[in-house]
């Protein structure tokens, strides 16, 4: 088991972008995911084996990084809800998309979400990411001391200050148009989920009309049984066509645009978090100017060093904060766009193979006419 990390700087040994997930092995609830790493040195990879706990462990130890100046203006990747081997109705309608297939979108999600923090200028530099990726031990099940997010998280009460106005405008808008697009790109995704599910139904119904044909095939050489015998098996043929057509639709919708507006919609989520964090500290910023102006002489030091030291912070997160904001409306764009542009594709090459195979059974039914 691996001891505690400590939060250091730390160059990473692998190539961010090349993480891959190759395979996940299911025990029972239990998900192991093989996670594969190109060395940087180009001599070799690193295959460690993890779990969503392991995840877990990963995203606490970004989030307890305490000592980083400006980290609650971190937009962090969004880790996929826990899955397991036999999830419920309830977990699987969290997960959306993510639930469908043999766990290769989950698998990609959680691949893009390692992608995201490895390549990430901050997080990349926690230890806890060089030892995820690359110690064949897993990581240690130590309780994670709590920080802010925990704090955060867990008050209740601070969510009143959501509406909070906020002094910079460029924040106040962005803040306004989070609150719209987290609530269209979660429907959106909703949405998306619920067509896929309705082709799945249509290719399962399919499969079933076509076996059921079979039933209506009669033996003998009576001249009306054979051709309509015949018919039968040609028309069974189609509905087999049919449902690997809308079998194939439905997973290049899962594989393409709706991993596309899944990771979207938690992307918008993530931002979400971080302009709440910030609008606490500005909050705290201000109730620290209000207690230093009526403070008593006694304590007015006390309570302007508490303002200032809330004031650095406050700056530091709102820096950090501008710099994630300009670069996630850049990568956002450009995650929908190759979304999209694969989606298109994919159902064009799908449209075309189903082409094809439509006129050869009209060819056949042609046949069958004269």
């Amino acid at each position: 088991m691996m001891e505690e990390v400590k939060e250091v700087t730390s160059a990473l040994s692998v190539h961010g972008h090349n993480i891959k997930i190759t395979d996940v092995v299911k025990d029972g609830d239990a998900l192991t995911f093989v996670i594969v790493s190109q060395k940087l040195s180009g001599t070799g990879e690193y295959h460690v084996d993890r779990t969503w706990d392991d995840f877990e462990w990963l995203q606490q130890h970004l989030f307890s990084q305490e000592d980083v100046p400006g980290l609650q203006g971190v937009i962090f990747p969004p880790l996929p809800a826990k899955a397991s081997g036999n999830a419920s109705a309830k977990i699987m309608k969290q997960l959306g998309v993510l639930g469908l297939g043999e766990w290769q979108p989950y698998c990609k999600a959680l691949e893009t979400f390692l992608q995201q923090v490895a390549t990430h200028k901050i997080l990349n530099k926690n230890k806890a990411v060089e030892v995820f990726l690359t110690s064949s031990d897993a990581p240690g099940r130590q309780k994670v001391k709590k920080n802010i997010f925990n704090r955060l998280s867990q008050a209740v009460e601070e969510m009143r200050k959501e509406g909070h106005k906020d002094v910079d405008e460029f924040f106040q808008t962005e803040r306004d148009h989070n609150l719209v697009l987290t609530g269209c790109t979660k429907t959106a995704a909703e949405k998306f989920l619920d067509m896929v599910l309705t082709e799945q139904k249509i290719a399962v119904a399919c499969g079933h009309f076509s076996a059921a044909l079979h039933l209506c095939v009669e033996p003998g050489e009576d001249p009306d049984k054979k051709a309509f015998s015949r018919l039968c098996v040609q028309i069974s043929e189609v509905f087999d066509s049919m449902k690997k057509n809308m079998t194939s639709v439905a997973e290049n919708n899962v594989n393409t645009l709706g991993l596309g507006l899944d990771l979207e919609s938690r992307y918008q989520e993530a931002e979400k978090e971080m302009l709440f964090r910030r609008t606490c500290k500005l909050v705290e910023l201000e109730n620290a100017r209000r207690n230093a102006e009526k403070a008593k002489p006694v304590k007015k030091a006390a309570m302007e060093e508490v303002k200032t030291a809330t004031q650095t912070e406050f700056q530091q997160i709102c820096g950090v904060a501008r710099q994630e904001i300009k670069q996630f409306h850049g990568v956002r764009v450009k995650m929908l766009q190759q979304a999209l542009v694969q989606w298109c594709e994919k159902q064009l090459l799908t449209a075309k193979e189903s082409t094809d195979q439509f006129n050869q059974h009209l060819q056949a039914f042609r046949g069958m006419a004269q």
